[in-house]
């Protein structure tokens, strides 16, 4: 347990503060859910962003909290915790999705997050402060998950491509069209139920470190409400910068792609989920896009354009931990 006791006050501020993130991963996480569907003409932005919402919230309902009890306890060890380790990891993945929200570059919040964590942890203890096990789970995914994204994608791609292959292209716009109603809403399940939990893991591993838990690590209903609300309503708010990104400046989609990529995602999402591995919604579905743009030709992916994203991917985790560890340094000084 913690030496520092926290005000009540104190600890519903901290609380926000964590709930914050979870509205800006919604915010800056939007276009995880709805580019595809927006780019494909199938829905208007306002309404996209009502539809990925509700799927956002009622995520909870589909899946565990494995993911929540991997950032609780996974990354870096329970037992050095204390409300400047929470509060500086925030402050480092809040910034970092600031920074690349204003640019319209999407990066990932989880990890974000994760290099939160890590920073403040180092900051404090130094490597001892390490679960390598999680850890080394969570890095693996960030190659993995858009790579599956990506095969996934395209093999849907063509296996589509060769069902319909006698069928007029009016047919088959008009059927994936439809289709991509049920595509978008299992991917905005996946975005909700893995991104969330990120934040329940920091609420929860906050209250345990104040002994509010009962001695035993579990993320109660209202954290786990709270949570889905947050970001659900950070899904409504939008985030049309990255949506233009995601959903255009990659590559241009129709709806049987947008149905395929959505598709590849939400199933590389619900396997990361249950398995309680804090994937990436972004390296995720733009793993997918890359996939289904490639199917066509490579030269339909605009490479520039994805290369600087993965460079945005490489740098997140130091970059976050960064700012963590600098506001872990700076609020010592004022114990």
């Amino acid at each position: 347990m913690t030496e520092v006791t926290l005000a009540f006050p104190l600890l519903v501020g901290l609380i926000a503060v964590a709930l914050l993130f979870d509205f800006l991963n919604g915010l800056h996480d939007a276009a995880n859910s709805i580019a595809t569907i927006v780019s494909t003409r199938v829905l208007r932005p306002q309404y996209a962003v009502l539809w990925a919402a509700f799927f956002n919230f009622i995520a909870f309902l589909f899946f565990g909290l494995h993911v929540a009890q991997t950032l609780g306890t996974g990354i870096i060890d329970a037992g050095i915790v204390t409300p400047q380790v929470i509060f500086s990891a925030l402050v480092g993945a809040i910034v970092w999705n600031v920074v690349t929200w204003i640019f319209g570059i999407p990066s990932s919040s989880s990890h974000a997050l994760v290099g939160g964590l890590l920073g403040a942890g180092l900051a404090k203890v130094g490597l001892s402060a390490v679960v390598w096990s999680g850890v080394l789970k969570t890095a693996a995914a960030i190659v993995l998950s858009p790579l599956v994204g990506f095969l996934l994608a395209l093999l849907l791609v063509l296996i589509v491509s060769w069902i319909c292959r006698r069928a007029t292209p009016f047919g088959v716009d008009r059927t994936f069209r439809i289709l991509q109603f049920a595509s978008a809403s299992l991917y905005s399940l996946g975005h909700g139920g893995n991104d969330a939990q990120k934040t329940m893991g920091i609420i929860a591993l906050l209250l345990y470190s104040q002994g509010y838990l009962g001695g035993e690590f579990h993320v109660p209903l209202w954290v786990v409400l709270s949570c889905h609300g947050a970001i659900a309503l950070g899904t409504l708010s939008g985030g049309w910068r990255i949506v233009h990104t995601m959903g255009s400046k990659l590559t241009r989609l129709n709806p049987m792609q947008g149905f395929c990529a959505e598709t590849g995602g939400a199933i590389t999402l619900f396997a990361a989920t249950f398995a309680g591995v804090p994937v990436s919604t972004t390296h995720t579905i733009t793993g997918a896009i890359v996939g289904v743009g490639a199917a066509r030709r490579t030269s339909a992916v605009r490479w520039g354009i994805a290369s600087n994203i993965v460079v945005a991917w490489v740098l997140t985790l130091p970059a976050a931990g960064l700012v963590s560890a600098a506001c872990y340094a700076v609020t010592t000084l004022f114990r």
